[in-house]
């Protein structure tokens, strides 16, 4: 049960359930899917066990443990410590691992809840190179953009699948610009691409822009300097999840960096930095 201030009480010696990945080869056959189940408790505490989910970050904690964050498929995102994970010989420190499927379990009140057991489900290749960078960008998309203990299972269901495209290297400006349109429908901020806010039927040969706050309108002279200028089968082609064409995948590249850019308040994405610097993505 956790203080006033957020801090969850206790030492950082407390139990945790945990079941270790294999140390190498390739992923194992994934482990029979569960339900998840809410355990009863006191009416001063709240429990979850065996909840799938993916750690998107993680940073220190006192001596010995580490805050999480975690996305859940029923839970949304979660912050959770889990206690000694810092420790040499902690059995967390291999399977509290980014883009790997996990079922964990957490108790606690206060916003910051406790870790109590933490099961490496398998079954997901790992991501490396070029697909690391854009798992971590995906990651830092999620935690900006997704309020805590706020679900979206269908954005959970859309990592899953964004996860394995990137580790079987789909194009990554493919992957990345379908997993943007998700975020943005699935958190309130998508408008439909193939008709303006006028109600007309967006045209391949047409020019448009996007209002942030209202949707698609045809290019004008009244339309902001900054708002980019895109061609209606960009936007077409956006709305039927197709970046084959070359004017589209450069096209849908601004266009979305300008809308994540603004819904963000101009806060900066590091990893969006090190992908322009590297891989013009």
């Amino acid at each position: 049960m956790g203080t006033n201030d957020g801090r969850p009480d206790g030492s950082d010696g407390a139990p945790v359930s945990v079941a270790e990945p294999p140390a190498s080869g390739s992923p194992a056959e994934p482990a029979r899917p569960r339900k998840a189940r809410r355990v009863a408790a006191r009416a001063s505490d709240f429990r979850v066990a065996e909840q799938p989910g993916f750690v998107l970050h993680s940073h220190p904690y006192r001596e010995t443990s580490l805050i999480i964050d975690v996305l859940t498929r029923d839970h949304g995102r979660v912050a959770l410590v889990a206690k000694g994970a810092k420790r040499p010989h902690s059995a967390l420190r291999g399977v509290l691992q980014t883009f790997q499927p996990l079922a964990l379990s957490w108790s606690g009140k206060s916003e910051m809840r406790t870790l109590t057991g933490a099961e490496w489900v398998g079954g997901m290749l790992p991501l490396g190179g070029d697909a690391l960078l854009c798992g971590f960008y995906v990651n830092e998309l999620l935690v900006k953009f997704c309020a805590r203990e706020d679900p979206f299972p269908a954005l959970f269901q859309h990592y899953l699948v964004t996860l394995a495209r990137l580790a079987h290297d789909e194009p990554a400006v493919q992957v990345l610009r379908s997993f943007e349109r998700v975020l943005l429908r699935e958190t309130g901020y998508a408008r439909a691409l193939n008709r303006t806010v006028a109600r007309r039927a967006v045209t391949a040969d047409g020019r448009y822009v996007f209002d942030p706050e209202r949707g698609v309108r045809e290019a004008g002279d009244d339309t902001p300097s900054h708002w980019p200028i895109v061609s209606g089968q960009t936007l077409l082609d956006m709305e039927e999840d197709d970046y084959h064409r070359a004017q589209t995948v450069a096209q849908s590249k601004t266009l979305m960096r300008f809308l994540l850019n603004t819904y963000l308040g101009g806060t900066p994405l590091a990893t969006r930095q090190i992908l322009i610097d590297l891989q013009n993505l």
